[in-house]
């Protein structure tokens, strides 16, 4: 049994469905990735597993409690850091996190020692009496985490957390991410960004049209759309021709052309790299190198969902 347990779980808003029957596990101590484009059901599910939002039919626990029965005990044991900046900009930093750890009924020597530990593994000690206001992006992103941290939560839920922040400071909160999973959080993780699940994530769950439509390792999602590869050649003199007789060839999905390269998708389980041969070679096109690579997480999402994760 998981720490996060979704058995069977429907939201509706009105005639709309926006979560059905959905079933997930998510085990204790792992980084768990949510992938799925805009409208699968996403956020919708994280504000049910907080207590957020009533659920229609099913059950969601957490650590063997029920959010329905025991929404406060689950509260207590989460930490959410929300897409939408959760924080005050007429408080202080240190005010901001003190404010957040009251709520979770922390007080007195303690209180203060849980908001001196946060800012200083956010690296905001320094910064601790200044406003957001005065604050980048960057940094206003690692306030929203040290409130939803300050508490020590056995379950940690990000949601965009990088959303519209520079590369450094991106970097900065997925190694922070890393750390707290070393330090025993659970993380359910959810992003635009695939490359930052497929860096941080041990599983990564993909959801669509408010379904989990697959759910597994990097190498088991690869396996449900086994033997899909891309070619990547690199030509003297690509001809407009051949792109064209590539395109319709029935075992290749994609074909790209940008310059002197060629990028071409084949279909899982297609054998065509003999038939590619042979129509470049017919239109006199020469290669200067051909290679092969297996399919990224984006590759796994548009494969399955057959929409890109923004659409």
């Amino acid at each position: 049994m998981g720490f996060v347990e979704i058995s069977n779980v429907v939201k509706r808003y009105g005639n709309k469905l926006s979560v059905d029957h959905l079933n997930l596990s998510v085990r204790q101590g792992e980084i768990f990735g949510l992938l799925g484009p805009n409208g699968a059901g996403k956020s919708t599910t994280i504000k049910m597993v907080c207590g957020l939002l009533g659920i229609d039919q099913g059950e969601i626990k957490v650590g063997g409690i029920s959010v329905a029965s025991g929404p406060l005990e689950v509260k207590r044991r989460i930490g959410l850091v929300p897409q939408d900046l959760a924080i005050y900009d007429n408080l202080s930093a240190r005010e901001n996190v003190s404010f957040f750890g009251r709520l979770y009924g922390l007080r007195g020597k303690l209180l203060q020692e849980r908001v001196q530990e946060a800012l200083a593994f956010t690296g905001l000690s320094d910064r601790q009496s200044d406003k957001p206001a005065a604050f980048s992006g960057g940094m206003k992103r690692r306030l929203n985490i040290a409130c939803a941290i300050m508490h020590r939560p056995e379950l940690i839920i990000m949601d965009e957390p990088t959303v519209g922040i520079d590369p450094q400071s991106r970097n900065r909160i997925l190694e922070s991410v890393r750390q707290l999973n070393r330090m025993g959080s659970t993380i359910i993780y959810t992003s635009h960004y695939m490359e930052e699940v497929a860096a941080i994530s041990g599983r990564v769950g993909i959801m669509d049209h408010g379904h989990l439509i697959a759910c597994g390792t990097l190498e088991e999602l690869r396996g449900l759309v086994s033997e899909a590869e891309r070619l990547t050649i690199r030509t003297v003199n690509p001809a407009e021709d051949a792109v064209k007789e590539l395109r319709n060839h029935p075992r290749i999905r994609e074909v790209r052309a940008a310059d002197q390269t060629l990028e071409i998708d084949l279909a899982p389980l297609a054998n065509a790299l003999q038939d590619i041969l042979f129509i470049l070679s017919k239109h006199g096109v020469v290669i200067q190198s051909l290679s092969r690579s297996e399919p990224d997480l984006e590759d796994l999402f548009l494969s399955l969902t057959g929409r890109t994760l923004r659409d």
